[in-house]
């Protein structure tokens, strides 16, 4: 059994990380900041900046809580900490 609690909140910390920072380029970034550059290209008629805005960050943040259920599960498992 390896109870590396330092390890397993490092783990936990750089997934979080990495989840904030898309969350982030996704619904502020996307939608609001980069959305002139990206209402050039155009997805099923609309501008891909409106798109993020409107509907398209609400797909990523769907694939972003099945990756991190995902991967939380696989940091469990390293560290024995998992409920199966």
């Amino acid at each position: 059994m390896n109870h590396d609690s330092h390890g397993y909140w490092q783990a936990t910390l750089g997934l979080l990380t990495k989840i904030l920072i898309i969350w982030f380029l996704v619904s502020f970034g996307a939608g609001i900041l980069f959305a002139d550059a990206l209402n050039g290209i155009h997805l099923g008629g609309y501008p891909l900046g409106f798109w993020f805005a409107q509907q398209g960050s609400i797909y990523i943040f769907i694939v972003l809580i099945f990756y991190y259920a995902k991967k939380m599960a696989a940091i469990d498992r390293k560290f024995d900490v998992h409920e199966d």
